[in-house]
């Protein structure tokens, strides 16, 4: 199983990548959706971390074509927008599991297992 980290604050996500990789898991960052594009399709086994607030194209952009793959990967969105904002950028899809920003190691390893 592969992690791909969808996240544009460098920080979050090297954060996220040292703690994965410590807990033995496959991690790889994105700095962009768009970067992401242009790898292979993750596998229905692999776990998609992406952030909703991404330059470019969204992270529910991304979230709903990841939705209509034939066998989709596990799905976490992170964010740390209101409530309200996260659910309008979901109306008529069905929303992914949903971590608040800022993470805590706790909440990443629950999440993972």
């Amino acid at each position: 199983m592969t992690i791909h980290i969808v996240e544009d604050d460098p920080g979050v996500s090297d954060s996220l990548v040292l703690l994965l990789r410590s807990l033995g898991h496959h991690a790889i960052a994105y700095p962009d959706a768009e970067t992401f594009f242009r790898q292979e399709p993750p596998c229905a086994g692999d776990t998609i971390i992406i952030d909703l607030l991404l330059p470019g194209i969204s992270g529910a952009k991304v979230i709903r074509w990841l939705q209509r793959l034939a066998n989709p990967p596990a799905i976490i969105a992170i964010s740390g927008q209101p409530q309200s904002a996260i659910e309008a950028q979901f109306r008529g899809m069905a929303m992914p599991r949903l971590l608040r920003k800022p993470l805590t190691e706790d909440v990443i390893t629950q999440e993972l297992r």
